[in-house]
């Protein structure tokens, strides 16, 4: 058989900001299988939360591509460096020294955030979200656009957009309540209620939550979560709820004497991406093009005017929101609410005297 194959890469990438790596597919033994690979994609910035900046996007999207394109891949395992974090979504830094202020760029930017999206709910092969640590903002909005979801259980999931300035209109408002329905939907989008790993896993969030906390060598689930029973004495569901009083204040004791170890992480997403394996390629490519088309028909219907309000935003409340984030103090890093309220009853218009007055004193 000939190799002399044509590419349909759009260009050939050298990636910087983010890792691509191909590893062979296991076999249902653990053998690894000549000529058949998996693609890696991890985020690689993990002293800002693997936040994704404007380069990584664009290579973001170049990957899912070549992983697309290329003829040995079974699976995408879409994942992060580091054990606290897959994503928290775009990078604030940049967005208030660079974006606050500049729609137009910021506009520009989210032509390739929504680029991003759809490379990978247009991706050829299944993709797994292999989730090492919390997977918040946008970076559950990129979680969401995979096909599973396997996920440490020291990970939390959640939005983060209305708390400091924006709308969660990457991916949320238009498939969130596909996985969770519409109150839960709006618990999480509106008011930035955060769901541990069990409990996202409850809900149909993700397919599932591994323990990767090793104490004395056992691995043992969080501690810091209520896994011990499925209701309270009043009939309230608490499996995965996070403890609290002193239950808590053991828990992280227990926490901070253990050590991560995501071996078992990385087991469960190869036992995932072996079962793909197992299956009819074009077969698996029409399901999955299916069943995306649920999200796919909310996603393609808003994406374009969520960019250009997106893009406006940044005159106002993205503005203010993200530079409060980045340049608040730690513990103190949200606007005055009550105040930004006040103001705007009062007809202040959204200028320099009420953004000053609004953010947070070091």
């Amino acid at each position: 058989m000939s190799n002399n194959l044509a590419s349909h890469n759009l260009v050939d990438v050298d990636f910087k900001e983010i890792i691509y790596e191909l590893r062979p597919c296991l076999d249902t033994k653990g053998n690894a299988v000549d000529g058949l690979n998996n693609a890696w994609i991890f985020l690689n910035n993990p002293g800002q939360y693997n936040s994704y900046t404007t380069a990584a996007v664009k290579e973001i999207i170049l990957a899912f591509r070549a992983a697309s394109n290329d003829r040995s891949v079974v699976a995408v395992v879409f994942s992060a460096v580091g054990d606290k974090a897959f994503c928290t979504g775009g990078n604030t830094k940049e967005y208030a020294e660079y974006y606050s202020g500049r729609p137009l760029e910021y506009k520009q930017y989210m032509r390739l955030f929504n680029d991003m999206i759809t490379s990978i709910l247009h991706c050829d092969k299944p993709v797994i979200c292999r989730v090492n640590g919390m997977r918040i903002a946008g970076g559950q909005e990129i979680g969401m656009a995979c096909d599973f979801t396997i996920s440490s259980d020291l990970a939390v999931f959640g939005q983060a957009g209305p708390r400091h300035g924006s709308a969660p209109d990457g991916g949320s408002t238009d498939f969130l309540h596909l996985f969770v329905g519409i109150e839960r939907a709006m618990q999480s989008g509106i008011l930035c209620e955060m769901w541990t790993a069990y409990e996202a896993k409850n809900i149909g969030l993700i397919t599932d939550a591994i323990p990767v906390l090793k104490v004395d060598g056992e691995y043992v689930r969080n501690p810091l979560l209520v896994t011990d029973k499925w209701i309270d004495d009043s009939g309230d569901i608490i499996y995965g709820k996070r403890k609290s009083g002193e239950d808590y204040k053991s828990g992280k004791e227990t926490l901070t004497n253990g050590d991560i170890d995501l071996t078992p992480l990385d087991d469960a997403v190869n036992k995932l991406a072996t079962s793909l394996m197992y299956l009819m390629p074009d077969c698996t490519s029409k399901t999955l093009n299916s069943l995306r088309k649920k999200k796919l028909e909310h996603w393609d219907q808003n994406a374009q005017t969520n960019r250009d309000w997106l893009a406006l935003n940044m005159m106002t409340e993205a503005k203010a929101g993200f530079r409060a984030f980045n340049e608040g103090p730690k513990g103190n890093r949200e606007v005055d609410f009550i105040k930004l309220r006040k103001m705007l009853a009062e007809g202040h218009p959204w200028d320099d005297e009420l953004l000053e007055a609004i953010l947070p004193r070091k």
